[in-house]
Protein backbone atom coordinates (compact mmCIF):
# COMPACT_ATOMS: atom_id res chain seq x y z
CA UNK A 1 0.00 0.00 0.00
CA UNK A 2 2.82 2.40 0.97
CA UNK A 3 4.76 2.02 -2.32
CA UNK A 4 1.46 2.31 -4.37
CA UNK A 5 0.56 5.22 -2.40
CA UNK A 6 3.54 6.74 -3.06
CA UNK A 7 4.36 6.05 -6.44
CA UNK A 8 0.81 7.77 -7.01
CA UNK A 9 1.46 11.31 -5.12
CA UNK A 10 4.72 12.05 -6.71
CA UNK A 11 2.83 13.04 -9.48
CA UNK A 12 0.92 15.23 -8.33
CA UNK A 13 3.76 17.55 -8.22
CA UNK A 14 4.84 19.82 -10.70
CA UNK A 15 4.96 18.14 -14.02
CA UNK A 16 7.38 15.31 -12.56
CA UNK A 17 7.64 12.41 -14.53
CA UNK A 18 5.26 13.14 -17.84
CA UNK A 19 7.64 11.18 -20.13
CA UNK A 20 7.75 8.44 -18.25
CA UNK A 21 6.52 5.27 -19.82
CA UNK A 22 4.06 3.40 -17.13
CA UNK A 23 1.41 1.00 -17.36
CA UNK A 24 -1.78 1.60 -18.23
CA UNK A 25 -4.51 1.17 -15.56
CA UNK A 26 -7.70 1.74 -16.95
CA UNK A 27 -10.46 1.88 -14.22
CA UNK A 28 -13.77 1.51 -16.55
CA UNK A 29 -14.52 3.71 -19.85
CA UNK A 30 -18.26 4.35 -20.99
CA UNK A 31 -19.43 5.00 -24.79
CA UNK A 32 -20.62 8.09 -25.21
CA UNK A 33 -23.14 9.14 -28.71
CA UNK A 34 -21.00 11.91 -30.79
CA UNK A 35 -23.63 12.71 -32.57
CA UNK A 36 -24.45 16.63 -32.92
CA UNK A 37 -28.75 16.30 -32.47
CA UNK A 38 -30.35 19.54 -31.33
CA UNK A 39 -28.33 22.22 -29.11
CA UNK A 40 -28.94 22.68 -25.52
CA UNK A 41 -29.24 25.51 -23.93
CA UNK A 42 -26.16 27.06 -22.58
CA UNK A 43 -26.68 28.43 -19.02
CA UNK A 44 -23.57 27.73 -18.16
CA UNK A 45 -23.63 24.85 -16.08
CA UNK A 46 -26.88 25.44 -13.72
CA UNK A 47 -28.98 22.70 -15.27
CA UNK A 48 -29.24 20.54 -18.24
CA UNK A 49 -32.88 19.71 -19.54
CA UNK A 50 -31.98 18.46 -23.19
CA UNK A 51 -31.61 14.62 -24.02
CA UNK A 52 -30.06 11.73 -21.94
CA UNK A 53 -25.86 12.19 -22.78
CA UNK A 54 -22.79 9.68 -21.73
CA UNK A 55 -19.90 11.63 -20.56
CA UNK A 56 -16.52 10.42 -20.17
CA UNK A 57 -14.49 11.82 -17.59
CA UNK A 58 -10.73 11.24 -17.33
CA UNK A 59 -8.41 11.28 -13.86
CA UNK A 60 -5.43 10.12 -12.27
CA UNK A 61 -7.04 9.19 -8.64
CA UNK A 62 -5.83 5.42 -8.50
CA UNK A 63 -5.30 6.01 -5.23
CA UNK A 64 -7.79 5.49 -2.05
CA UNK A 65 -9.53 8.97 -3.76
CA UNK A 66 -10.14 7.03 -6.71
CA UNK A 67 -13.06 5.12 -4.61
CA UNK A 68 -14.44 8.39 -3.30
CA UNK A 69 -14.25 9.88 -6.36
CA UNK A 70 -16.39 7.41 -7.81
CA UNK A 71 -18.75 7.52 -5.11
CA UNK A 72 -19.71 10.91 -5.77
CA UNK A 73 -19.73 10.18 -9.97
CA UNK A 74 -22.29 7.05 -9.04
CA UNK A 75 -24.70 9.89 -6.54
CA UNK A 76 -24.31 12.44 -9.67
CA UNK A 77 -25.63 9.83 -11.67
CA UNK A 78 -28.43 9.12 -9.79
CA UNK A 79 -29.65 12.27 -9.34
CA UNK A 80 -29.59 13.15 -12.81
CA UNK A 81 -31.86 10.94 -15.29
CA UNK A 82 -30.41 12.51 -18.57
CA UNK A 83 -26.34 12.50 -17.63
CA UNK A 84 -24.85 9.32 -17.16
CA UNK A 85 -20.98 10.10 -16.09
CA UNK A 86 -18.56 6.94 -16.67
CA UNK A 87 -15.16 7.25 -15.36
CA UNK A 88 -11.77 6.31 -16.50
CA UNK A 89 -8.43 5.98 -13.98
CA UNK A 90 -5.07 6.13 -15.39
CA UNK A 91 -1.81 6.68 -14.15
CA UNK A 92 -0.72 10.74 -14.30
CA UNK A 93 2.19 10.37 -15.94
CA UNK A 94 -0.18 8.23 -18.55
CA UNK A 95 -2.76 10.22 -18.84
CA UNK A 96 -1.08 13.89 -19.45
CA UNK A 97 0.85 12.25 -21.96
CA UNK A 98 -2.14 10.27 -23.86
CA UNK A 99 -4.39 13.39 -23.69
CA UNK A 100 -3.81 15.63 -26.43
CA UNK A 101 -3.53 12.63 -29.34
CA UNK A 102 -6.69 11.34 -28.06
CA UNK A 103 -8.24 14.57 -28.35
CA UNK A 104 -7.11 15.38 -31.27
CA UNK A 105 -8.43 11.75 -32.37
CA UNK A 106 -11.91 12.02 -30.96
CA UNK A 107 -11.49 9.61 -28.59
CA UNK A 108 -11.12 11.86 -25.67
CA UNK A 109 -12.75 12.17 -22.75
CA UNK A 110 -15.58 15.15 -22.23
CA UNK A 111 -14.39 16.28 -18.70
CA UNK A 112 -10.69 15.66 -17.48
CA UNK A 113 -9.52 16.41 -14.22
CA UNK A 114 -6.13 18.64 -14.37
CA UNK A 115 -3.34 19.73 -11.59
CA UNK A 116 -3.22 23.28 -11.47
CA UNK A 117 0.16 23.60 -13.01
CA UNK A 118 -0.97 21.72 -16.30
CA UNK A 119 -3.81 23.80 -17.12
CA UNK A 120 -1.61 26.51 -18.68
CA UNK A 121 -0.02 24.11 -21.25
CA UNK A 122 -3.09 22.05 -22.33
CA UNK A 123 -4.70 25.80 -22.82
CA UNK A 124 -1.89 26.65 -25.09
CA UNK A 125 -1.98 23.54 -27.26
CA UNK A 126 -5.82 23.79 -27.70
CA UNK A 127 -6.39 20.88 -25.60
CA UNK A 128 -9.19 22.37 -23.35
CA UNK A 129 -11.87 25.07 -23.51
CA UNK A 130 -12.54 28.01 -22.29
CA UNK A 131 -14.73 28.19 -18.54
CA UNK A 132 -16.12 31.79 -18.35
CA UNK A 133 -19.11 31.56 -18.87
CA UNK A 134 -19.37 28.77 -16.01
CA UNK A 135 -18.12 30.58 -13.31
CA UNK A 136 -20.47 33.84 -14.97
CA UNK A 137 -23.56 31.64 -14.71
CA UNK A 138 -23.05 29.92 -11.35
CA UNK A 139 -21.74 33.83 -10.24
CA UNK A 140 -18.62 32.60 -8.73
CA UNK A 141 -16.13 34.92 -8.00
CA UNK A 142 -12.77 35.09 -6.08
CA UNK A 143 -15.06 35.46 -3.26
CA UNK A 144 -16.21 32.04 -3.36
CA UNK A 145 -12.51 30.20 -3.29
CA UNK A 146 -9.01 31.13 -2.09
CA UNK A 147 -7.79 33.62 -4.06
CA UNK A 148 -4.35 31.63 -4.81
CA UNK A 149 -6.52 28.75 -6.39
CA UNK A 150 -8.68 31.19 -8.43
CA UNK A 151 -6.78 32.97 -10.62
CA UNK A 152 -4.79 29.62 -10.53
CA UNK A 153 -7.27 28.55 -13.05
CA UNK A 154 -7.05 31.52 -15.89
CA UNK A 155 -4.53 31.61 -18.70
CA UNK A 156 -4.26 34.69 -20.83
CA UNK A 157 -7.18 36.60 -19.25
CA UNK A 158 -9.41 33.20 -19.99
CA UNK A 159 -10.83 30.57 -16.93
CA UNK A 160 -9.69 26.89 -17.97
CA UNK A 161 -10.43 25.66 -14.95
CA UNK A 162 -13.11 25.27 -12.17
CA UNK A 163 -11.07 24.22 -8.79
CA UNK A 164 -12.23 21.28 -6.94
CA UNK A 165 -9.38 21.17 -3.91
CA UNK A 166 -5.99 22.01 -2.84
CA UNK A 167 -3.49 19.28 -1.49
CA UNK A 168 -0.57 21.35 0.64
CA UNK A 169 2.70 20.13 2.16
CA UNK A 170 2.06 19.74 6.22
CA UNK A 171 4.01 19.38 8.76
CA UNK A 172 3.69 15.87 10.73
CA UNK A 173 4.97 15.47 13.97
CA UNK A 174 5.76 11.82 16.02
CA UNK A 175 4.26 12.73 19.27
CA UNK A 176 6.28 9.54 21.37
CA UNK A 177 9.70 10.79 19.83
CA UNK A 178 9.38 14.18 20.95
CA UNK A 179 8.29 12.99 24.08
CA UNK A 180 11.51 10.67 24.28
CA UNK A 181 13.53 14.14 24.41
CA UNK A 182 11.23 15.89 26.85
CA UNK A 183 9.95 17.63 24.69
CA UNK A 184 5.73 18.89 24.72
CA UNK A 185 4.04 15.96 22.22
CA UNK A 186 1.12 18.79 21.88
CA UNK A 187 2.81 21.45 21.18
CA UNK A 188 4.94 21.54 17.71
CA UNK A 189 7.34 24.28 16.67
CA UNK A 190 5.59 27.18 14.83
CA UNK A 191 9.06 28.96 14.42
CA UNK A 192 12.28 28.91 13.61
CA UNK A 193 13.80 29.26 16.90
CA UNK A 194 11.39 26.71 18.14
CA UNK A 195 12.20 24.39 15.46
CA UNK A 196 16.01 24.33 16.42
CA UNK A 197 15.44 24.29 20.20
CA UNK A 198 13.43 20.94 19.32
CA UNK A 199 15.95 19.39 16.85
CA UNK A 200 18.79 20.38 19.14
CA UNK A 201 16.86 18.31 22.06
CA UNK A 202 16.33 15.54 19.64
CA UNK A 203 19.97 14.78 18.88
CA UNK A 204 20.59 15.36 23.00
CA UNK A 205 18.92 12.45 22.62
CA UNK A 206 20.49 10.81 19.97
CA UNK A 207 17.57 11.53 17.32
CA UNK A 208 18.60 12.97 13.81
CA UNK A 209 14.65 14.53 14.09
CA UNK A 210 14.51 16.58 10.63
CA UNK A 211 15.54 14.17 7.55
CA UNK A 212 15.98 16.21 4.60
CA UNK A 213 15.04 14.14 1.30
CA UNK A 214 17.47 15.38 -1.52
CA UNK A 215 14.43 14.11 -3.93
CA UNK A 216 11.33 16.40 -4.95
CA UNK A 217 9.41 14.41 -2.55
CA UNK A 218 9.58 15.70 0.13
CA UNK A 219 13.24 17.97 0.14
CA UNK A 220 12.32 19.60 -2.86
CA UNK A 221 8.68 20.77 -1.60
CA UNK A 222 10.26 21.57 1.42
CA UNK A 223 12.99 23.79 -0.41
CA UNK A 224 9.88 25.24 -2.61
CA UNK A 225 8.32 26.10 0.40
CA UNK A 226 10.73 28.17 2.14
CA UNK A 227 11.91 29.91 -1.48
CA UNK A 228 8.86 32.00 -0.52
CA UNK A 229 9.22 31.95 3.17
CA UNK A 230 12.39 33.76 2.85
CA UNK A 231 10.63 36.28 0.51
CA UNK A 232 12.17 35.04 -2.34
CA UNK A 233 10.22 33.11 -5.82
CA UNK A 234 11.04 30.89 -8.49
CA UNK A 235 9.93 33.19 -10.95
CA UNK A 236 9.74 36.69 -11.84
CA UNK A 237 5.96 38.17 -12.38
CA UNK A 238 5.71 37.02 -16.55
CA UNK A 239 7.73 34.05 -15.29
CA UNK A 240 10.23 35.01 -18.26
CA UNK A 241 13.24 34.78 -15.54
CA UNK A 242 13.88 31.95 -13.15
CA UNK A 243 14.57 33.62 -9.89
CA UNK A 244 15.39 30.47 -7.45
CA UNK A 245 18.83 31.71 -7.22
CA UNK A 246 18.19 34.83 -5.21
CA UNK A 247 20.18 35.60 -2.16
CA UNK A 248 16.57 34.68 -0.29
CA UNK A 249 16.55 31.53 -2.01
CA UNK A 250 20.28 30.41 -1.40
CA UNK A 251 19.30 31.32 2.16
CA UNK A 252 17.04 29.06 2.48
CA UNK A 253 18.82 26.39 0.86
CA UNK A 254 21.93 26.74 2.67
CA UNK A 255 19.26 26.39 6.05
CA UNK A 256 18.57 22.94 4.30
CA UNK A 257 22.22 21.53 4.01
CA UNK A 258 23.16 22.95 7.17
CA UNK A 259 20.56 20.68 8.90
CA UNK A 260 22.57 17.87 7.11
CA UNK A 261 25.80 19.61 8.05
CA UNK A 262 25.15 20.01 11.85
CA UNK A 263 24.11 16.16 12.05
CA UNK A 264 19.98 17.25 12.63
CA UNK A 265 19.43 15.30 9.23
CA UNK A 266 21.64 12.19 7.93
CA UNK A 267 22.97 12.05 4.58
CA UNK A 268 21.88 10.96 1.34
CA UNK A 269 18.64 9.94 2.50
CA UNK A 270 16.74 7.78 0.08
CA UNK A 271 13.63 8.31 -1.71
CA UNK A 272 10.50 8.43 0.77
CA UNK A 273 13.27 7.17 3.70
CA UNK A 274 12.01 10.55 5.79
CA UNK A 275 8.45 9.60 5.46
CA UNK A 276 9.35 5.77 6.50
CA UNK A 277 11.93 6.73 9.35
CA UNK A 278 8.80 8.76 10.74
CA UNK A 279 6.59 6.50 10.92
CA UNK A 280 8.82 4.05 12.02
CA UNK A 281 10.40 6.27 15.20
CA UNK A 282 13.47 7.25 13.84
CA UNK A 283 12.97 11.18 13.09
CA UNK A 284 10.08 13.38 14.73
CA UNK A 285 9.63 15.88 12.11
CA UNK A 286 8.26 15.59 8.56
CA UNK A 287 7.25 17.77 6.02
CA UNK A 288 5.00 15.85 4.01
CA UNK A 289 1.52 16.11 1.77
CA UNK A 290 -1.97 16.14 3.40
CA UNK A 291 -2.08 12.86 1.24
CA UNK A 292 -0.23 10.98 4.10
CA UNK A 293 -3.20 11.91 6.39
CA UNK A 294 -5.31 9.44 5.41
CA UNK A 295 -2.38 6.86 5.60
CA UNK A 296 -0.97 7.63 9.06
CA UNK A 297 -4.47 7.28 10.41
CA UNK A 298 -4.66 3.59 9.17
CA UNK A 299 -1.62 3.40 11.16
CA UNK A 300 -2.88 2.78 15.04
CA UNK A 301 0.50 2.39 16.35
CA UNK A 302 1.76 5.95 15.56
CA UNK A 303 1.29 8.61 17.74
CA UNK A 304 1.41 11.77 15.44
CA UNK A 305 -0.17 15.17 14.77
CA UNK A 306 -0.33 17.68 12.02
CA UNK A 307 0.10 21.11 11.78
CA UNK A 308 0.43 23.91 9.28
CA UNK A 309 4.08 24.03 8.38
CA UNK A 310 6.28 26.27 10.72
CA UNK A 311 7.23 29.49 10.22
CA UNK A 312 11.37 29.02 9.29
CA UNK A 313 11.89 32.50 7.45
CA UNK A 314 10.11 35.97 7.56
CA UNK A 315 6.89 34.94 6.40
CA UNK A 316 4.54 31.91 5.71
CA UNK A 317 4.66 30.09 2.65
CA UNK A 318 3.31 26.30 1.98
CA UNK A 319 4.17 24.62 -1.26
CA UNK A 320 0.37 23.27 -2.39
CA UNK A 321 -1.19 22.39 -5.44
CA UNK A 322 -5.25 21.73 -7.27
CA UNK A 323 -7.33 19.84 -8.87
CA UNK A 324 -9.39 21.18 -11.33
CA UNK A 325 -12.11 20.69 -13.59
CA UNK A 326 -11.84 21.45 -17.41
CA UNK A 327 -13.65 20.61 -20.15
CA UNK A 328 -11.63 18.67 -23.41
CA UNK A 329 -12.22 20.39 -27.07
CA UNK A 330 -14.16 17.62 -29.46
CA UNK A 331 -13.44 17.11 -32.90
CA UNK A 332 -16.87 17.89 -33.17
CA UNK A 333 -18.28 19.22 -30.09
CA UNK A 334 -21.95 18.49 -28.62
CA UNK A 335 -23.70 21.12 -27.47
CA UNK A 336 -25.56 19.10 -25.46
CA UNK A 337 -22.51 17.30 -23.84
CA UNK A 338 -21.01 20.95 -22.82
CA UNK A 339 -23.70 22.08 -21.19
CA UNK A 340 -24.01 18.36 -19.20
CA UNK A 341 -20.74 18.54 -18.19
CA UNK A 342 -20.99 22.18 -16.75
CA UNK A 343 -23.74 20.99 -14.47
CA UNK A 344 -21.62 18.17 -13.70
CA UNK A 345 -18.70 20.42 -12.93
CA UNK A 346 -20.50 22.45 -11.01
CA UNK A 347 -21.82 20.02 -8.52
CA UNK A 348 -18.92 18.26 -7.60
CA UNK A 349 -17.90 21.42 -6.70
CA UNK A 350 -20.54 21.99 -4.36
CA UNK A 351 -20.54 17.98 -3.49
CA UNK A 352 -17.11 18.34 -2.67
CA UNK A 353 -16.82 17.75 1.61
CA UNK A 354 -16.83 13.90 0.79
CA UNK A 355 -13.75 14.72 -1.43
CA UNK A 356 -11.87 16.56 1.43
CA UNK A 357 -12.69 12.97 3.04
CA UNK A 358 -9.85 11.66 0.53
CA UNK A 359 -7.44 13.80 2.03
CA UNK A 360 -7.97 17.39 0.42
CA UNK A 361 -8.64 20.52 1.39
CA UNK A 362 -12.00 21.73 -0.84
CA UNK A 363 -11.27 24.60 -2.56
CA UNK A 364 -15.07 26.26 -2.45
CA UNK A 365 -15.40 28.70 0.46
CA UNK A 366 -18.94 27.38 1.42
CA UNK A 367 -17.46 23.60 2.09
CA UNK A 368 -14.23 24.75 3.85
CA UNK A 369 -16.75 27.25 6.27
CA UNK A 370 -18.77 23.88 7.22
CA UNK A 371 -19.05 22.07 10.87
CA UNK A 372 -18.84 18.96 8.88
CA UNK A 373 -15.07 20.24 7.20
CA UNK A 374 -13.98 21.45 10.45
CA UNK A 375 -14.95 17.63 12.18
CA UNK A 376 -12.64 16.17 9.67
CA UNK A 377 -9.91 17.42 12.54
CA UNK A 378 -6.63 16.27 10.18
CA UNK A 379 -7.67 17.67 7.04
CA UNK A 380 -8.66 20.70 8.49
CA UNK A 381 -5.59 21.54 10.35
CA UNK A 382 -3.68 22.51 7.46
CA UNK A 383 -6.79 24.53 5.63
CA UNK A 384 -5.26 27.57 7.16
CA UNK A 385 -1.74 26.88 4.37
CA UNK A 386 -4.88 27.92 1.82
CA UNK A 387 -4.64 31.69 2.11
CA UNK A 388 -0.83 31.56 1.54
CA UNK A 389 -0.12 28.26 -0.59
CA UNK A 390 2.61 29.07 -3.18
CA UNK A 391 0.97 27.75 -5.94
CA UNK A 392 2.26 27.26 -9.56
CA UNK A 393 2.58 29.54 -11.90
CA UNK A 394 0.52 30.07 -15.18
CA UNK A 395 2.49 28.93 -17.74
CA UNK A 396 2.64 26.53 -20.55
CA UNK A 397 5.52 24.19 -20.64
CA UNK A 398 6.13 24.56 -16.59
CA UNK A 399 6.87 20.82 -16.00
CA UNK A 400 10.29 20.65 -17.06
CA UNK A 401 11.52 23.86 -15.72
CA UNK A 402 10.12 22.73 -12.48
CA UNK A 403 12.57 19.52 -13.09
CA UNK A 404 15.53 21.80 -13.70
CA UNK A 405 14.34 23.12 -9.98
CA UNK A 406 14.12 20.19 -8.18
CA UNK A 407 17.40 19.01 -9.79
CA UNK A 408 19.33 22.07 -8.81
CA UNK A 409 18.21 21.64 -5.03
CA UNK A 410 19.23 17.38 -5.19
CA UNK A 411 22.38 18.79 -5.96
CA UNK A 412 22.76 20.60 -3.23
CA UNK A 413 21.41 18.80 -1.16
CA UNK A 414 24.00 15.56 -1.89
CA UNK A 415 26.95 17.73 -1.33
CA UNK A 416 27.27 17.33 -4.98
CA UNK A 417 27.63 21.75 -5.76
CA UNK A 418 27.18 24.91 -2.54
CA UNK A 419 23.93 26.14 -3.22
CA UNK A 420 24.77 29.06 -5.08
CA UNK A 421 26.39 27.08 -7.44
CA UNK A 422 23.88 24.69 -7.90
CA UNK A 423 20.52 27.36 -8.16
CA UNK A 424 23.11 29.45 -10.31
CA UNK A 425 23.65 26.59 -12.72
CA UNK A 426 20.10 25.53 -12.29
CA UNK A 427 18.62 28.88 -13.43
CA UNK A 428 20.93 28.98 -16.26
CA UNK A 429 19.48 25.93 -17.90
CA UNK A 430 15.67 27.10 -16.49
CA UNK A 431 15.89 30.19 -18.22
CA UNK A 432 17.18 28.59 -21.71
CA UNK A 433 13.98 26.33 -21.00
CA UNK A 434 11.99 29.03 -20.28
CA UNK A 435 12.45 31.15 -23.85
CA UNK A 436 12.31 27.93 -25.77
CA UNK A 437 8.61 27.63 -24.22
CA UNK A 438 8.08 31.37 -25.37
CA UNK A 439 8.75 30.07 -28.71
CA UNK A 440 7.11 26.21 -28.52
CA UNK A 441 3.96 28.14 -27.03
CA UNK A 442 4.01 31.62 -28.67
CA UNK A 443 3.91 33.52 -25.48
Amino acid sequence: MIHNEMSRRRLLGLGLGLGAAATLTLAGCGGGDDSSGPAAAGNGGKDYTGPKVDLKLWNGFTGGDGEIFKTLVNQFNSEHQNIAVSVATYQWEDYYNKLPGAASSGNGPDIAVMHMDQLATFAARGVITELDDVASALELSEGDFAPTVWKGGIYNDKRYGIPLDMHPLGFYYNKAVMEKAGLDPNKPPTTRDEYMAALTELKKSGVQGFWVSPFQFTGGMTFYSLVYQFGGSLFDAEVNKATFNSDQAVEACTWLVDMIKQGFSPANVGQDADYLAFKSGKNAFNWNGIWQVNDLKKSADIQWGVAPLPQIGSTQAAWANSHNFTIVKQRSQNANKVSASKVFINWLSQHSLDWAKGGQVPARKTVRDSAEFKALTEVNALAPELEYAAFPPAAPGLGEVMTTFYNAFNEAALGKKSPKQALDDGVAKANKQLEDNRKKYGS
